[in-house]
C-alpha cells in the first residue's frame, strides 16, 4: 500500500473504474466552468453585472417571486449610479432582462460549487480518494469560494460614482476562473492517461508547450482588460488600428506603466501583439511535434490548439470589426477557454511520467 494513502489499496481493476468515475465528475464540473464563463461573458456584455445590489449566498437562491419582490429589488437597482448615469428611466421589464442574466450567472456558481462538493464527500467517505487528492480536491474547492468573494468584489467596484467594474478585479475573476478550471482538468488528465516516459519526448517541446500556455494565460487576462475598458469599442479596423499599426496616444496617463493597463489604444494593442505572437509560435509548435514523432495524444493535441487558435483569432478579428455584437464577443471569449484546453492536453502529453495520481 502506497504510504501517501489512508485506505487499503484496490484492485488495479476496480482502481481503473474509480477513476474514470472521479475524471468524469471532474470533466463535467470543468463543463460547468466553461458554461460559467461564456455566462459571466454575457452578463458582462449586457450590462447585466450591476444589476442586483447585494450578496446573499444562500438566501440570494431565490429570485423575487411576485411583484412586491420584483419592485423592492428594482427600487434597489435604482439607488444605483448604474441606474442613475446609465439606464435612468428603465421599466422594470428592462430590468428584469438584466436582472435574470446576473441571477443565472450567480446560480450556476451555486451549482458548480453543489456538484463539486458532493460528490467529493461521497468519493471521500467510500474510501476512493488518496490523502494527496483529497488534500487537492479541498483547495480546488477553496479556490471556488475565493471566486464568489472576488465575484462580489468585483461588482462592488462598479457601485460607485463610476457604474463600470474595475478592469483589474475583472482581470482577476476571469483569471481565477482559467485557474479552477486548469486544476480540474489536469486532475481528470491524470487519472484518464499516463504521460510519457522521461525520455520519449524531447524536454524542449514540454518547455514550448508550457511557454504557450503561460503566453495563453497571458492572452485571457488582457482580452478581460479589454473588456474592463471596453477596448474594443475603439480602433475597429484590421489589421491596422485606425489606418496606424502604432496608434498615437499609447503612452498619455502618469505613471507610465498604468497605460499598459488603462489606455485604450495600448490596451488594445498589447492584446493583438499577444494574437500575433500566438499566430506563429502555434503553428510552429505544430511542426515540432509533428517532426519529432511525439505520441499520438501529442500529436492530436497539437493539431486543436492549431485549430482552435484559427477559430479564436477568426471570432476575434469579427468580433473587433463588427464592433463586439454580443454573440460573437460570448464566442469569442469561450474560444479562449478552448485555446487554453487544448495548450493544457498538449502539456500534460508531453510531460514527463511521474507518479500515479492517485497514490
Amino acid at each position: 500500500m502506497s504510504r501517501a494513502a489512508p485506505f487499503p489499496a484496490e484492485a488495479p481493476a476496480a482502481r481503473g473504474g474509480s477513476d474514470r468515475a472521479i475524471a468524469a465528475w471532474l470533466l463535467a464540473c470543468c463543463a460547468l466552468v466553461f458554461a460559467m464563463v461564456v455566462v459571466g461573458g454575457v452578463t458582462r456584455l449586457t450590462h447585466s453585472g450591476l444589476s442586483i445590489v447585494e450578496w446573499k449566498p444562500i438566501v440570494g437562491t431565490l429570485p423575487p417571486l411576485d411583484e412586491r419582490q420584483w419592485q423592492e429589488a428594482f427600487l434597489r437597482y435604482q439607488q444605483t449610479p448604474e441606474y442613475r448615469l446609465v439606464n435612468h428611466g428603465m421599466s422594470l421589464a428592462e430590468f428584469k432582462g438584466i436582472f435574470w442574466w446576473e441571477y443565472f450567472h450567480r446560480l450556476l456558481g451555486r451549482l458548480i460549487g453543489v456538484v463539486f462538493f458532493a460528490p467529493f464527500l461521497w468519493f471521500a467517505l467510500r474510501r476512493k480518494l488518496s490523502r494527496a487528492l483529497v488534500w487537492k480536491f479541498t483547495g480546488v474547492f477553496a479556490l471556488g469560494a475565493l471566486q464568489g468573494l472576488l465575484g462580489w468584489y468585483m461588482v462592488q467596484s462598479g457601485l460607485v460614482d463610476d457604474p463600470r467594474v474595475s478592469q483589474y478585479r475583472l482581470a482577476a475573476h476571469l483569471g481565477l476562473a482559467f485557474l479552477i478550471y486548469a486544476a480540474m482538468l489536469w486532475m481528470a488528465l491524470g487519472l484518464l492517461f499516463h504521460r510519457a516516459q522521461a525520455d520519449a519526448n524531447p524536454r524542449s517541446l514540454h518547455r514550448f508547450a508550457l511557454a504557450l500556455t503561460a503566453l495563453i494565460f497571458l492572452m485571457v487576462l488582457s482580452g478581460a482588460l479589454v473588456a474592463g475598458i471596453r477596448a474594443g469599442l475603439a480602433y475597429n479596423t484590421f489589421p491596422l488600428m485606425n489606418g496606424e499599426w502604432l496608434p498615437a496616444r499609447m503612452f498619455v496617463i502618469e505613471p507610465w506603466y498604468l497605460n499598459f493597463f488603462s489606455n485604450i489604444p495600448l490596451v488594445q494593442f498589447d492584446h493583438r501583439l499577444i494574437a500575433w505572437l500566438l499566430a506563429f509560435l502555434v503553428p510552429w509548435f505544430w511542426l515540432r511535434v509533428r517532426r519529432a514523432a511525439a505520441p499520438p495524444r501529442a500529436r492530436l493535441a497539437a493539431s486543436l490548439l492549431l485549430a482552435a487558435l484559427a477559430l479564436q483569432i477568426a471570432l476575434g478579428i469579427a468580433t473587433l470589426l463588427l464592433v463586439v455584437p454580443v454573440p460573437l464577443a460570448a464566442a469569442h471569449q469561450a474560444g479562449a477557454l478552448l485555446v487554453f484546453s487544448a495548450s493544457l492536453l498538449a502539456v500534460h502529453s508531453l510531460g514527463p511520467q511521474g507518479p500515479a495520481d492517485r497514490r
